[in-house]
């Protein structure tokens, strides 16, 4: 039985527990979070402190999740991975700034501290990375276009509250896509007035050189978000919010992706990614290498 503390029990927090839930072996034994009570988590309350150190003195987790705003997750996770033996789960970003990056390895992130770069484990990415591997005869990926939109225009002020940024909120997901399916190199270029960004990056994709063009947003009535990958005569696309792709060369469809329809968007990805970290046998795009390079590119963008 893997024993799991939750550190923030705001919005991001009822998928983490909703995942959690499913699993038979898993027992939350505790939540954190100053300015909200504990949830109902498997028809039983877990015990509930105001601050992580009261937590950790009282308990001995196996795994740490911290599922708070951006800006504490530094300070959190080494007083996780200090105050603990337990691995460590942030969510994404991991940090907004590279400065931390050392801290974390000097607090002993090593093979201890994941990031949730949950858009990795999103079905249409993982077919489509697949659907690259096998077919090599496709050639390199060239380009990539990519448009992540999210209507948090309307949450005023409290939007950069909790999310700082759409570039920091959306920027590193989109990263995050990249990485599944090409090896990321930097961040060339960034727009960025807070609510709307446009960046470009750089990538190499069997010996070959492309670009990405990365658009994000909170200027929309609704969310949306998509990728489009260029491969020869070949394109990819990604609608990440409907979970479905295909792939075609002119008029001719070479291939497609759908889900069930039953599962929503945000659980059909911490599913596999918590079954990868329960298993022991973490992914490596959670582990503190890919988050350390993934920070790099999205702190120092267009530097």
């Amino acid at each position: 039985m893997t024993r799991v503390g939750l550190v923030g029990v705001g919005t991001i927090a009822g998928t983490h527990l909703e995942v959690l839930a499913e699993r038979s072996d898993v027992d939350l034994v505790f939540t954190v979070d100053p300015h909200a009570g504990p949830p109902t988590f498997c028809g039983t309350t877990p015990d509930h402190h105001a601050d992580l150190a009261g937590a950790l003195a009282a308990h001995r987790p196996d795994l740490v999740v911290v599922a708070t705003p951006a800006d504490s997750h530094a300070d959190l996770a080494v007083a996780a991975l200090t105050g603990s033996r337990a691995r460590v789960l942030v969510e994404k970003p991991l940090v907004l700034d590279v400065a931390s990056l050392p801290r974390l390895a000097e607090a002993g992130a090593g093979d201890r501290l994941f990031t949730a770069h949950h858009f990795a484990f999103s079905p249409e990415v993982e077919w489509a990375a697949a659907l690259l591997a096998a077919h090599p005869e496709w050639g390199p990926v060239t380009g990539v276009t990519s448009s992540f939109c999210d209507p948090y225009v309307l949450k005023g002020e409290q939007a950069f509250t909790s999310y700082v940024s759409a570039w920091a909120d959306s920027g590193i997901n989109q990263l995050t896509v990249l990485a599944r399916l090409v090896e990321v190199d930097a961040v060339t270029s960034l727009r960025d007035d807070g609510v709307e960004c446009w960046a470009t990056a750089s990538f190499r994709s069997r010996g070959a050189v492309g670009t990405a063009r990365l658009r994000t947003s909170w200027l929309t009535g609704a969310s949306s978000k998509s990728s489009a990958l260029t491969c020869g005569d070949v394109e990819v696309w990604l609608d990440h919010t409907a979970m479905t792709g295909f792939a075609c060369r002119g008029g001719e469809l070479l291939a497609t992706h759908g889900g069930d329809g039953r599962t929503p968007r945000k659980v059909a990805h911490y599913r596999p990614l918590y079954a990868g970290l329960l298993s022991g046998r973490p992914d490596p795009v959670l582990g503190f290498a890919a988050a350390s390079a993934l920070t790099r590119a999205h702190a120092t963008a267009g530097r």
